[in-house]
């Protein structure tokens, strides 16, 4: 997979991309990530990216050139042979664009959660645009055919830490990223009660068995895998109930119950 991030600030990615998991999945060629500074591509001498918007208001706007000619640089770059070959989901799109799938980083977007980490994890190519000051010319969102992505309904000064949070998200379910691969498999939001819905993941213990006078459940000490799988899957229906009824709900709804 490649990853490319369109940013203001790059040097905000220098670190997050440079430790554990994202780290090792690099160094391993499970992805390659690139940041880009959209400053770079602006038109005058003052690299000025943004302007006042048409009709008021507070704040600046995103001005089109440069997050464009920014795109369309990166866009050429490395492109995957044989992106869409094989990949139905991908063949099926209009034109199939080699530079894969572009998102804008956005409180607008559609909320990102664990389900849309697993859709994104599918793609060869992700393009992640961090959007500043009041947000997007809408003719970004238009003429990149962008779809606009939100970790959450608050604000931030920017879409630099949302494009973290996805790629994190996202590279962790990439083969081979874990060292265990049943690790992304129990995580929360991604099992549930007949598979059908997310819950939130059991508890785990570790050494030493009784600490501070807390003890490991005796089901964990037994031996028995079977048993061992009923509990924790009773403690993660349990947990969603008390903590997250609203996954239980949704769940509900879905099924048409």
């Amino acid at each position: 997979m490649r990853i490319d991030i369109l940013t203001l600030f790059p040097e905000m990615f220098e670190s997050p991309l440079n430790y554990s998991i994202l780290k090792r999945a690099q160094e391993q060629g499970l992805v390659a990530i690139a940041v880009t500074n959209i400053r770079d591509f602006a038109a005058d001498r003052y690299r000025k990216v943004d302007d006042k918007p048409y009709g008021g208001g507070p704040g600046m706007v995103m001005m089109p050139g440069p997050v464009f000619d920014c795109f369309e640089h990166v866009a050429k770059l490395a492109p995957p042979e044989g992106l869409c070959r094989g990949r139905p989901a991908l063949e099926a799109r209009a034109g199939c664009p080699r530079h894969g799938r572009v998102i804008l980083l956005t409180p607008q977007g559609t909320p990102f959660n664990q389900s849309k980490a697993r859709e994104l994890a599918q793609e060869d190519r992700l393009i992640l645009i961090a959007g500043r000051y009041e947000g997007f010319d809408e003719r970004i969102r238009v003429g990149l055919n962008a779809e606009q992505i939100s970790i959450g309904d608050y604000i931030l000064n920017g879409g630099e830490l949302a494009a973290m949070v996805i790629v994190d998200a996202v590279v962790r379910l990439l083969p081979g990223a874990l060292g265990d691969e049943d690790s992304a498999k129990s995580d929360s939001f991604s099992v549930g009660a007949n598979d059908d819905l997310p819950l939130l993941e059991y508890p785990h213990y570790t050494r030493p068995e009784v600490f501070r006078g807390l003890k490991v459940p005796d089901i964990l000490l037994s031996g028995d895998h079977a048993k061992i799988a009923q509990w924790r899957r009773e403690q993660s229906l349990e947990r969603t109930r008390q903590w997250r009824p609203d996954l239980l709900e949704r769940g509900d709804r879905e099924k048409g119950g």
